[in-house]
């Protein structure tokens, strides 16, 4: 039976990375595979990375019992899932900048108040900040859409 913890190598002389236990050894002894670990910080296609690389290594344990294929079900599902869950981020981030857009556009109907000569030349700057953070929110909307178009190709 596979061994459900997973030890990240923490202590005192322990490699780096994750140690899967194998679930069936000839002899009955438990053995292990070492799977390094990702960068922190790589939140959703580390996920997927990480599935992949887990995979890989399961595949290199050399399992021989029913457990296999269960093991291959589970991943399977797993990256499923978190693949399902990048693309509902992808999706949510595009509607967060698209709400950014709106909030900004009734500040820029104050330009049809504006005129060439005004006193106070700021306004000029801040409205051209308003144009700027317009085009930044529309990048990042049009890259998040963009990745969950490729999220769901995979």
């Amino acid at each position: 039976m596979m061994q459900d913890t997973i030890d990240r190598g923490s202590g005192i002389g322990s490699e780096k990375g994750i140690r899967v236990a194998n679930c069936c050894d000839q002899e009955g002894t438990m053995k292990t595979s070492t799977m390094s670990t990702p960068p922190s910080g790589l939140e959703a296609a580390s996920a997927i990375d990480l599935v992949s690389r887990l995979t890989t290594v399961m595949k290199k344990a050399q399992l021989d019992c029913d457990c296999r294929s269960q093991l291959d079900e589970a991943l399977d599902r797993f990256a499923a899932m978190e693949r399902k869950r990048m693309m509902r981020g992808h999706l949510a981030d595009a509607c967060k900048q698209s709400r950014k857009i709106e909030a900004i556009l009734p500040f820029l109907r104050e330009l049809d108040e504006l005129t060439p000569a005004e006193r106070d030349r700021s306004v000029y700057l801040e409205m051209a900040l308003l144009f700027d953070d317009i085009a930044n929110a529309a990048v990042a909307g049009a890259a998040a859409m963009r990745s969950l178009n490729s999220a769901s190709d995979a």
